[in-house]
C-alpha cells in the first residue's frame, strides 16, 4: 500500500493564504455590521485576551504607533476601550477593553458565518488536532 502524498510548504502556505482570505474577509464584513474597520476590530480582539501597551499593540498589529493612536482614539470615543498609565511607569498607557468593547467583541465573533460553519464541520478530535498544530506552528514555535 503505498502512502498518500504529503503536503509541501508550498502547499501549506498557499492553504494558509486561502484560509486567511476567508476568515479576515468575513472578520471584515462582521467588524463593519458594528461600524468598525477591520484595524478597529483586530484591536478589539487582541485586547480581548488582556490589556495592552499601545506600543506592543502597535507592534501585534503591524502598525505605525500614530495610527495606533487614531485607532484607540475611535474606540476609546464609542466607549469600547479605555486608557490607564501603567502602574509601574506612568509614561506608558495600558488600553484595556470595556464590558461594551467585550460585548462588541464577541458579537463580532458571533457574525462570522463562514468561518464558524467551517469549523462547525470539524468533528470533536479534528478540533483538537486543528488547536495543537495551529498553537505550535504559530503560538509556542520550538526555540531556535
Amino acid at each position: 500500500m503505498t502512502e498518500a502524498p504529503r503536503a509541501d510548504t508550498a502547499q501549506l502556505m498557499e492553504l494558509l493564504s486561502v484560509s486567511l482570505g476567508v476568515y479576515y474577509g468575513d472578520f471584515t464584513v462582521a467588524a463593519a455590521s458594528e461600524n468598525l474597520t477591520a484595524s478597529q476590530g483586530k484591536a478589539l480582539t487582541v485586547l480581548r485576551r488582556g490589556p495592552a501597551a499601545m506600543r506592543s499593540l502597535a507592534e501585534t498589529l503591524t502598525c505605525d504607533a500614530s495610527n495606533m493612536t487614531g485607532i484607540i482614539d475611535r474606540l476609546e470615543k464609542r466607549g469600547l476601550v479605555r486608557r490607564e498609565a501603567d502602574a509601574s511607569d506612568r509614561r506608558v498607557k495600558n488600553v484595556i477593553l470595556t464590558a461594551e468593547g467585550e460585548r462588541v467583541t464577541d458579537a463580532i465573533r458571533a457574525k462570522m458565518r463562514a468561518t464558524q460553519e467551517g469549523l462547525d464541520r470539524l468533528s470533536g478530535e479534528d478540533r483538537d488536532s486543528l488547536y495543537t498544530l495551529l498553537e505550535r506552528v504559530f503560538v509556542f514555535p520550538p526555540a531556535v
